[in-house]
């Protein structure tokens, strides 16, 4: 994991800028650090920048901005193929083997070297072949190309900024403001938008914190010369290819088998991993597959806190208990809140979009100060196999077609999950079977927080189809998994591990895992009103029966008054 930056344009930018830009991003690589500075053969400029958080091959041979012919010691020009890079390539084992077969030999046993020998070899096909997260500069000093690419789900970040000169690109903000000698202005409308609708609505569409920024988006190639227009095309389209033919074991083997290859790949490093521990079945599964399956040492660490809606220490208890694997437990304080929420603010060049991102930023302190480089969490477990409230309401509208399913699903929702149940919309079963288009539960009570805004604004829900149709379930988990949780998610999740050069990584994110989940009959995704049914099932004989068979959602969450004492004068004083 790493931190990138870089430039393609008519205009010189200075030494000191570029510096400026790799210093920004120290942090996320403190191990190394390089640039490499290149005319175009249209007479433009590109400059590639590169901080080196070590994790495959911790060898200087393998730093950045790498080429597989490069010169030793100077910093400008070069030919050949230029990469600047931030991510993991978890398959490159097997695509190192392939290309050997075709002829290739490696300089290094860096991740980093495959990668660029792929693409080298296969063309922009080797993408189809890669598992992992990644950004990157790509630069063809022959053709003055430079390509930009970001991973499908959109795991590492890669913001852009289109000046008349030429085209800035990096993975903090702060070093794109580097290069241009100054900060953009910030986006008031986005904000506005976040305050009214919350973070579900800030990955709709491009739009970020500051004006004149975006980001590429997932799945996306951007190719760029010094003189002429872009390219932009996408490489991967996530689509619904239900198989309404297969049968629930089938579904459970096939989840267990795709899992586990997952967690396998994702463990692979040559330096210390740990794993993120909440008493849910999305975190206990990784580390339960870790440690019984692939027989790691594991290590989990875990925020606790005071508050019984969010507490979960009796099935953190048997998780330990069970697997036999080291915990360390990380209290919260109210001690420093205010100053660290300040510098956490710095750190993102945003909001923190929820209080529980500051409890996620304390627990990679814990996990950085433990000798770790490597986190390992549950992300998008419940958007791709049901995790949420709406889930379950969704789940019945889809299933009325089966008149005795509908009732035994219906009866075990009433008991289960109705008494639970917060959201005023989703006590209703009927409320989507009635409503196919209703979505006032997800920017709830809107209109209510812009009527505190001194300039008005509303923006209508909205929402992308990727082949559901009318299954409205399969609809919101799809949208949740590109455009509304997970994104947020995934920002919040790799600013505070980068913030302490800790590397984040996502099993259920997962190409072939995502892929076979889409195949899933929606009737066979919640089972006697218990969502995540598959893969509680997939777990069986591997994680604690307990925790598979516990029905209590909550989360990774945090009180605020655990972090906030408000009733400290100097608390007070603040506001």
């Amino acid at each position: 994991m790493c931190g990138i930056a870089g430039y393609i344009g008519s205009e010189h930018l200075s030494d000191g800028r570029l510096e400026a830009a790799r210093d920004a991003l120290g942090h996320r690589g403190p191990d190394a650090s390089g640039i490499r500075r290149f005319r175009t053969p249209h007479g433009g400029f590109c400059d590639l920048v590169h901080t080196r958080l070590s994790i495959i091959d911790l060898d200087p041979r393998a730093s950045q901005p790498f080429s597989r012919n490069q010169g030793p010691g100077h910093s400008w020009g070069g030919g050949g193929n230029w990469l600047t890079y931030n991510g993991e390539l978890y398959d490159y084992l097997e695509i190192r083997a392939d290309l050997e077969e075709e002829g290739e030999r490696f300089a290094t046993t860096s991740d980093t070297e495959v990668l660029l020998c792929a693409i080298e070899r296969w063309g922009w096909d080797a993408l189809d072949r890669f598992e992992g997260m990644w950004a990157f500069g790509f630069y063809d000093a022959a053709a003055g190309e430079l390509t930009l690419c970001r991973d499908r789900f959109g795991e590492k970040p890669l913001f852009v900024h289109r000046a008349p000169h030429g085209l800035y690109f990096a993975s903090e903000p702060k070093a794109i403001f580097a290069m241009l000698g100054r900060t953009l202005p910030p986006n008031t409308r986005h904000l506005a938008r976040f305050l009214v609708n919350g973070y579900k609505a800030l990955n709709k569409g491009a739009e970020t914190f500051f004006e004149g920024l975006t980001q590429v988006p997932p799945a996306m190639l951007l190719t760029a010369t010094s003189e002429g227009p872009e390219q932009v095309r996408s490489y991967w389209n996530p689509r619904l290819a239900v198989e309404e033919g297969m049968e629930y074991p089938e579904a459970v083997a096939a989840v267990r088998d795709r899992l586990v290859r997952s967690v396998e790949l994702r463990m692979r490093a040559d330096v210390p991993l740990a794993f993120c521990l909440s008493g849910g079945v999305d975190s206990v599964s990784l580390i339960s597959i870790a440690a019984h399956e692939l027989g790691h040492d594991v290590h989990g660490f875990t925020i606790v806190n005071t508050d019984a809606r969010y507490e979960e220490a009796d099935m953190i208890a048997v998780a330990v208990e069970h697997l036999g694997v080291r915990h360390t437990e990380v209290p919260l304080s109210t001690t420093g809140f205010l100053d660290g929420l300040r510098r956490q603010v710095a750190e993102h060049d945003a909001p923190v979009v929820t209080i529980t991102y500051y409890a996620h930023r304390l627990l990679m302190e814990a996990i950085r100060d433990a000798g770790y480089k490597i986190s390992i969490s549950g992300t998008a477990a419940d958007e791709l196999f049901t995790g949420y409230y709406d889930h379950h309401v969704a789940y019945l509208a889809m299933i009325r077609g089966d008149a005795d399913l509908h009732a035994s699903s219906l009866a075990a929702w009433t008991e289960h999950v109705k008494p639970i149940v917060r959201n005023p919309f989703l006590g209703d079963p009927e409320l989507f079977a009635r409503d196919p288009g209703f979505r006032d539960h997800i920017y709830l009570k809107n209109d209510e927080f812009a009527a505190r805004l001194r300039v008005p604004f509303h923006e209508d829900f909205a929402e992308r189809d990727f082949g559901a149709g009318s299954d409205v379930l399969r609809t919101r988990m799809l949208n949740e998994l590109f455009h509304e949780s997970v994104p947020v998610i995934l920002a919040e999740d790799d600013l505070n591990a980068m913030a302490v050069s800790i590397e984040n990584r996502s099993p259920f994110l997962d190409r072939g895992l995502a892929e076979l989940t889409w195949t899933i009959p929606t009737r066979h995704l919640v089972q006697n009103g218990r969502a995540k049914a598959v893969l509680r099932d997939a777990m069986r004989g591997i994680a604690p029966q307990p925790i598979l068979d516990n029905r209590r959602k909550v989360g990774f969450n945090a009180p605020l008054e655990d972090l906030l004492d408000l009733d400290d004068a100097a608390v007070r004083g603040t506001w």
